[in-house]
């Protein structure tokens, strides 16, 4: 969300799914939407069916890759050097950059030139492990467009290079014209349900809901009048709250809907940290890993138990209801907030989720025009959506950045891309999902028929790696990194580069997340370099 905010204005995603279906060229990068984001990947077929052209950048040949034109199997944590070096063959050897939009609607233009001079494909080659040709190649498909979009996902963001990844990417779409217009832009994809929803109602450490600095002048008058006066100072980043749990400068946590014990990096880290505190309350509609650890655990419902918004990957405000009656002892979220807030002294006096957005869109211009019977007969409405009149907004920056104009950034290539392998840890360990589970597998490891299809975790590496170590397939190995080890299954494939091992996260047996790191981070949003672990693989005794 960073580095499109400073480029735009705004860290959303620029255009609407559906759009998809009309792109003459598809950019994925670090995203396995067939596995992730069905719905995308839905649309990426039927545009391939149309006749477009799909560009995929991925260490693992995942089905997205197969479909492609062509598949740039990237070394990890190289992104940042490939978008450089296509903007450099675009710019140096093309020419094929849109030379009136960048002098129209940019600025900055010549400090990115000057960065870009020598990160020539040849350059790039050793630091991606891919050949000059085929980093031409996709410069050439994606500035001819002529409709060009750009989608990722944690791929990009979970390296110590995401932010500035998401800002050359967005330098990428400005360079070429590829904004502002319909099938085009950046599409960010989500990962998780409703992680646009809740940036957009102020879950950052920094703002208040509709992206208001908590510190400023127009965030104490807009919200003062509702809430009264009400503490400003920034808050932490996740990774920042874990370590101030071991430190302890954080005394208390309070959970919701989330397994940090799973999902978060370092899990003997975070257990020690959650051990730590003083009062930990979870708020979950089953009893996780994290639960277990809590002194309170607030019984949720689920969100067919309950009525109230969600906001997806394109801006889409979406209405749901409650299909079915709550499990006894259980109360939808906002309920057991509004009884939190009073017994702690404060105000909650809301009857309805009707009536807590319709405090949102007194707060949040961009949602200003909805409500939920226009949520109800329109499908969802995307923003910004500033009066009832408002159609909503499929793609932004039609005419003017939300910041005016672009901003092109300078994103060099730092000389420690994360965590390298060595003798000790040979390999790089990549994590994600499965098509079958679920973030954690809090929900669908519960389904016998979705159990059924992946019940145990497994290591994915290639066959020369495995026949190096004298390991077979169906093995169970012992993956191990310096924070930690767990068991798997492993299966061969010609389907990732030699050198990395692919191991999904959802499985409480085996926790991919006991291996991975808090030390390497993100430096401007803290995130972890999930996708870069040194491991070593062995047989299990």
């Amino acid at each position: 969300m960073a580095g499109l905010a400073t480029a735009f204005g705004s860290g959303a995603a620029t255009n609407g799914i559906e759009e998809i279906r009309s792109s003459d060229v598809i950019f994925v990068i670090g995203s396995n939407t067939s596995a992730q984001h069905p719905l995308v990947y839905a649309r990426i077929t039927a545009a391939k069916k149309r006749g477009a052209r799909l560009v995929t950048v991925d260490p693992r040949r995942t089905p997205v890759a197969a479909l492609a034109d062509l598949h740039l199997p990237i070394r990890p944590g190289s992104n940042l050097a490939l978008i450089n070096a296509m903007m450099h063959v675009i710019l140096f050897e093309e020419q094929a950059h849109d030379e009136t939009f960048v002098n129209e609607r940019t600025e900055n233009f010549t400090a990115l030139e000057d960065s870009l001079r020598n990160c020539t494909p040849e350059w790039a080659a050793p630091l991606t492990g891919l050949s000059p040709e085929s980093v031409r190649e996709a410069a050439r498909l994606y500035a001819t467009g002529p409709k060009s979009v750009i989608l990722y996902c944690m791929g990009v963001t979970q390296q110590v290079t995401g932010t500035r990844t998401c800002g050359a990417l967005a330098n990428l779409v400005m360079l070429c014209g590829m904004i502002g217009r319909p099938s085009t832009g950046l599409i960010p994809l989500r990962g998780q349900n409703n992680v646009q929803g809740s940036c957009d109602m102020g879950a950052l450490p920094e703002t208040l809901p509709g992206y208001v600095k908590a510190d400023s002048d127009l965030g104490h008058q807009r919200f003062g009048r509702l809430w009264g006066p009400f503490a400003d100072e920034q808050g932490r980043t996740l990774t920042e709250i874990m370590e101030g749990m071991r430190d302890g400068s954080v005394r208390a946590a309070y959970i919701m809907g989330e397994n940090p014990m799973q999902s978060d990096p370092d899990a003997a880290k975070v257990e020690e940290g959650l051990r730590n505190l003083d009062f930990l309350v979870v708020q979950d509609i089953f009893l996780t890993p994290t639960a277990q650890l809590a002194d309170v655990v607030l019984p949720a419902t689920s969100y067919l138990e309950k009525q109230g918004t969600f906001t997806n990957t394109e801006r889409r405000v979406q209405l749901v209801n409650e299909v079915l009656s709550p499990l006894p002892g259980t109360r939808p979220d906002w309920r057991i907030l509004c009884d939190v807030i009073n017994a702690l002294g404060g105000r909650a006096d809301y009857d309805s989720p009707r009536e807590i957005f319709n405090e949102i869109r007194q707060v949040v211009p961009s949602y200003a025009g909805m409500d939920y019977t226009r949520l109800a007969e329109e499908q969802g409405l995307c923003w910004p959506c500033p009066t009832a009149a408002h159609p909503g907004t499929p793609y932004l920056h039609a005419a003017t950045f939300t910041r005016g104009l672009g901003l092109f950034t300078v994103n060099d290539v730092p000389p420690d891309l994360g965590a390298e392998t060595d003798e000790t840890y040979p390999f790089t360990l990549l994590t994600g999902r499965l098509s079958h589970h679920y973030h954690t597998g809090t929900m669908t490891r519960r389904s016998w028929a979705l159990d059924r299809e992946y019940p145990e975790a497994f290591l994915d590496m290639h066959p020369d790696d495995a026949a190096a170590l004298r390991l077979k397939d169906n093995w169970k190995v012992r993956v191990t990194s310096a924070q930690g080890s767990v068991i798997a299954r492993l299966r061969t494939t010609t389907d990732l580069r030699p050198g990395t091992v692919f191991l999904p996260f959802h499985f409480e047996e085996s926790p991919a997340n006991a291996l991975t790191s808090h030390d390497r981070l993100d430096p401007t949003v803290k995130i972890p370099a999930l996708k870069l672990t040194p491991v070593r693989v062995e047989e299990a005794t």
